[in-house]
């Protein structure tokens, strides 16, 4: 697979859906808030971008069906069969999109098996994009160029460790794993930016015992690990894996460059 070839129709695809993500955004009209089965938001942008993000992937890979938060998921006993897919969230962060704070983000990764090989995160705000594909580093674009990604070295005793905390989802489990660093230094931010923050070396350490699904963090793990961090399950210390029968994550550490 040429994922050179591939992040660059990728990323047009995905600024094609966060153009329509900043139309809503942007515009006077009602964000048609919705509440799924799960009691969690989705808006008129989600359903946009879901739209574009399937249509454009469809186009560029045929064989490679699309698993989407925003779309119906097929059985497994399809699925686990599948050699490649997508995964997609077409707007991570629909809290943060809701509250106009600008934390939010387009995830679009690739699996091969129930290993995410490639990875893109596009925040429409900012014009920012991180991607990374396996083995070949990962790297950011801007405005102002592109450069690429290294993960910040550091120990779990040093003191002053920057931690990534979720705005919309701290929970007690959370602040309690944070009791563990010495004067920790916390940094709220929504979305998949927070591997983006990690991957650029401006964070450590983003504890999530919480409930996420394999589209929140199927790009953000691939772009991490190519810059010299890791995603583990918080209770086996393994990778996480994807396409699974429940499509539910594990509760999940993401890390940056930890030293032994």
């Amino acid at each position: 697979m040429n994922f050179a070839y591939l992040g660059l129709e990728v990323m047009q695809i995905a600024v094609k859906a966060g153009d329509a993500i900043m139309e809503v955004y942007g515009g006077t009209a009602d964000f048609a808030v919705e509440q799924k089965a799960d009691l969690t938001p989705i808006t008129l942008a989600d359903r946009m971008a879901d739209k574009i993000i399937s249509e454009g992937l469809t186009a560029l890979n045929p064989q490679w069906p699309v698993i989407s938060e925003e779309s119906e998921l097929p059985p497994y006993e399809e699925r686990r069969h599948w050699p490649y897919c997508w995964i997609v969230d077409p707007l991570d962060g629909t809290k943060e999109f809701i509250r106009r704070n600008g934390d939010f983000t387009v995830n679009i990764a690739a699996v091969q098996g129930q290993e995410a090989v490639f990875g893109l995160i596009y925040a429409p705000v900012t014009g920012e994009c991180f991607y990374a594909a396996k083995g070949q580093g990962a790297y950011e674009t801007h405005p102002e160029g592109q450069r690429q990604l290294r993960c910040s070295p550091f120990r779990e005793q040093d003191a002053g460790l920057r931690i990534l905390i979720s705005r919309s989802h701290l929970n007690t489990e959370t602040e309690d794993f944070i009791r563990r660093y010495e004067a920790p230094v916390l940094v709220p931010k929504g979305s998949a930016l927070k591997f983006g923050l990690l991957a650029r070396g401006q964070a450590d350490v983003y504890p999530r015992p919480g409930r996420t699904g394999e589209w929140d963090t199927a790009a953000g793990q691939v772009i991490l690990e190519e810059a010299g961090g890791r995603v583990l399950d918080f209770q086996t210390q393994k990778p996480l894996r994807y396409n699974k029968e429940d499509t539910l994550n594990p509760f999940f550490i993401a890390y940056g460059n930890l030293q032994p």
